[in-house]
């Protein structure tokens, strides 16, 4: 099974990185997590078949993380998809994107898809069952706008992905990410607070209480990139593909 980080930059596009797209593909699964606004061009450009995917979890409504899915749908449209696609984030997300479609695409919401298109509300602490992916959400923490905000655990071919989604500290990334064979933390700063984000040494104070087999730092500011050289850890990057 593999991740690619299709997008991995923040909402500011920061050292010219797209906006937060990860895809995960395996025997079994192919999927999106996040879809920003720069996401198809950049699953197009780096020839993932968007067609295939059959299942995009969002984990808030902010443009860098949900932004991309008018486009996503409407290229569906326009390559005569047939396969099934589902959608599923947090309490509101039928709503969202119909405003989204709207906003985009005026009447698009109103546009019956040539295939079936279902949008899945998640309900934290619950887990839910996509196939071969098992995903539960975990409530995170990143302010009033484009909420509610989840990170996910996701279990499916006999491994454990785990991201934090876009979040100050919270205690429970430690049971979302423990022991997860792939943890993708946000590191925006590398120690200066920012208020509904995550730093570096935020994350670090808790890692082993985590204890992740493996972390990958993503959605950092020019703070955290003019900074990588000298970091012991791995750091996301666009277009990068890890086996899991």
């Amino acid at each position: 099974m593999q991740l690619r980080f299709v997008g991995c930059g923040d909402a500011f596009g920061s050292g010219g990185r797209n906006n937060t797209c990860f895809h995960v593909s395996g025997e079994r699964v192919n999927f999106l997590i996040d879809c920003g606004a720069s996401s198809l061009p950049a699953l197009k450009r780096q020839n993932v078949a968007r067609d295939e995917a059959d299942l995009v979890l969002i984990t808030h409504f902010h443009g860098d993380h949900f932004g991309g899915l008018p486009f996503l749908l409407l290229d569906a449209q326009f390559t005569r998809r047939t396969r099934p696609l589902t959608i599923a984030g947090p309490e509101g997300i039928e709503m969202r994107l119909k405003q989204a479609m709207e906003v985009m695409f005026e009447n698009s919401s109103k546009t019956k898809q040539r295939f079936d298109l279902n949008i899945i509300t998640l309900t934290p602490g619950t887990t839910i069952q996509f196939g071969a992916v098992g995903v539960t959400p975990f409530p995170m923490v990143h302010g009033d706008s484009g909420g509610p905000h989840l990170g996910y655990r996701i279990e499916t071919e006999g491994r454990v992905i785990a991201y934090t989604a876009d979040t100050e500290w919270t205690e429970a990334l430690i049971p979302l990410g423990r022991d997860a064979d792939l943890f993708v933390a946000e590191a925006y700063t590398y120690e200066r607070p920012v208020k509904n984000h995550l730093s570096l040494k935020a994350l670090e104070a808790h890692l082993a209480d985590i204890k992740p087999k493996r972390l990958i730092l993503t959605h950092m500011s020019d703070d955290m990139l003019d900074r990588l050289d000298g970091l012991p850890y791995e750091a996301a990057s666009d277009g990068l593909v890890v086996d899991i």
